[in-house]
């Protein structure tokens, strides 16, 4: 039986998360240098970062993919940060039919960040925050059940409590 996954974010966040099947907590700095730290899995991730009044950069590290811009306005960054959470990215990799596992959509992503043409459009708001590699990073792999309806029920909590998605999470 799967547990009741709780979105009650608050300081306690990495305790909850532990509690909940939540692993890893390393800074994507740590990850970056070592992949094998990352499961060859599906599952979903979730990104924590500690700030609460987060600078934010005009032009952040985030690669252009198929010649988009993908930096946006710092006013747009503000009216998207949520107040009282810690929580800025939740994610997903893999699916019933897809083989991305954490590792590699993982990879992906921070390739992203360090300016590469990746296809990893979603969460790249983080890339314009002010040292974006000492962001923390969790996930739960999946095994058994597809990651898009955790990732899917996890963004609906945190809706419900913060009335928003999470900083990074522009659809969902």
């Amino acid at each position: 039986m799967q547990k009741k996954v709780s979105t009650v974010f608050n300081e306690d966040v990495v305790v909850e998360l532990k509690n909940i099947g939540f692993k890893g907590f390393i800074s994507i700095e740590k990850i970056i240098e070592n992949y094998n730290v990352l499961p060859k899995q599906k599952g979903v991730y979730i990104l924590i970062h500690s700030a609460e009044n987060p600078r934010f950069l005009a032009v952040g590290t985030g690669g252009y993919f198929k010649q988009r811009e993908p930096n946006v306005d710092v006013e747009e960054l503000k009216k998207n940060w949520v107040e009282d959470s810690s929580i800025i990215y939740i994610g997903k990799a893999g699916s019933d039919n897809g083989g991305a596992t954490l590792q590699s959509r993982l990879k992906q992503y921070f390739n992203f960040g360090q300016g590469k043409a990746v296809g990893h459009w979603g969460g790249r708001y983080i890339w314009q925050l002010e040292e974006p590699y000492k962001t923390i990073v969790c996930w739960m792999e999946t095994p058994d059940t597809d990651p898009r309806k955790l990732e899917a029920e996890l963004i609906k909590q945190f809706v419900k409590k913060y009335g928003q998605r999470p900083f990074a999470n522009l659809v969902g």
